[in-house]
């Protein structure tokens, strides 16, 4: 089945969804499915996402579908769609459940045998938790706008009207690097839309400007971005600003596994990381309105030959090219984690390598 992008009826059904709370968040990913236990998916779209969505939204028998924010070492049920490398991955709306608890510790399993490029790599699986590849996995390093992922979740814990609009100030174009943008002064989306511009194209002034709207402003934001870093169990991080231009936000490959883990309890994070194009209609008073034509920045999205459920890239030149990505291979779950590719073919020749080496690796 082909991937369609993100339709503005199914962008409605999301700030719908996202506007009652909590209860209404699995409205984004539900695609078709009447497994009643299921508490999250990756979506990859349909003619039948608006109809599922209204379902989750208005049914409240559905209510137990939807996922606990984990703290990133809990055990979660997801449910995931097509693995690539497994005897069903010529149905593309096959869906297989699998439990994120951890069983075993890093280190304790067969790792892969590849080799890679990048400065740090970790590969979790993450129906074990047991690392099956590491490269300088605990070495705190700058993530670029992977930051966006932490961005995203203290937005959405927020529990803020998604469709409330945000108009674009010249202070959200200011940042610790210049950076292209798309986007102008005066530009007006709502907090949803600003949040899918971040998450799919990674927009620095959309970025900003929901930190600049949060309870408490700029600097609230920060904090609750750091808090929550502490609350995961990230010991190595630190935030800076929301968007990943400051050199000084950094990780260590492994407490980014877990913050992608956490990301993963949220299904508006899935939904919008893994949308391959959307078409913004966006209004402006001052330039006059305009339809702003976005895809993802990840090659992998666009592609759709890998089966991705959380994408976010990143780029400065202190970090290099990044990625993180969940995934679901040889019917296995897996968390990757790519930091300082010193090219952009180096971090997709890492990841396909992975990738790969996942779909041949014996699973017992």
């Amino acid at each position: 089945m082909k991937q369609l992008p993100l339709t503005k009826q199914q962008l409605i059904a999301a700030l719908i969804s996202l506007s009652l709370g909590s209860v209404a968040q699995a409205a984004l990913t539900i695609n078709g499915s009447s497994n009643s236990e299921s508490s999250a998916r990756v979506s990859w779209g349909g003619a039948d996402s608006l109809s599922e969505a209204r379902k989750i939204m208005y049914n409240s028998s559905n209510s137990s579908a939807i996922k606990k924010v984990d703290n990133g070492y809990g055990a979660t049920n997801i449910t995931n769609a097509h693995s690539f490398g497994s005897t069903n991955n010529n149905n593309f709306n096959n869906t297989n459940s699998y439990n994120t608890a951890y069983r075993g510790g890093f280190n304790s399993g067969s790792m892969i045998p590849i080799s890679t490029d990048s400065r740090s790599v970790a590969v979790i699986d993450a129906e074990t938790g047991e690392s099956i590849y590491e490269k300088a996995a605990d070495i705190a390093r700058p993530m670029a706008s992977i930051t966006k992922i932490m961005t995203a979740m203290v937005v959405l814990d927020a529990g803020l009207d998604m469709r409330e609009e945000i108009t674009l100030d010249p202070e959200d174009f200011v940042g610790p690097k210049r950076a292209s943008s798309n986007l102008k002064s005066g530009d007006r989306l709502n907090r949803a839309e600003m949040l899918l511009m971040a998450l799919m194209k990674s927009e620095n002034p959309a970025a900003k400007s929901l930190a600049r709207n949060y309870p408490g402003g700029y600097s609230a934001f920060m904090r609750a971005m750091n808090r929550k870093a502490q609350d995961l169990g990230m010991t190595t991080a630190f935030f800076g600003d929301p968007t990943g231009l400051d050199k000084r936000n950094v990780a260590s490959s492994n407490d980014l596994v877990k913050m992608v883990r956490a990301a993963g309890n949220y299904d508006v994070i899935r939904r919008f990381s893994t949308t391959k194009s959307y078409d913004f209609y966006v209004s402006n008073y001052s330039s006059g309105n305009r339809t702003y034509k976005a895809n993802n920045t990840s090659s992998l999205v666009r592609d759709g030959s890998y089966p991705i459920g959380i994408s976010k890239t990143g780029f400065i030149n202190e970090a290099g090219r990044c990625v993180v990505m969940e995934t679901r291979v040889n019917n296995r779950p897996a968390i990757i984690v790519i930091l300082g590719a010193n090219s952009s073919a180096t971090r997709w020749g890492d990841a396909k390598n992975i990738l790969n080496s996942l779909a041949t690796r014996r699973t017992v």
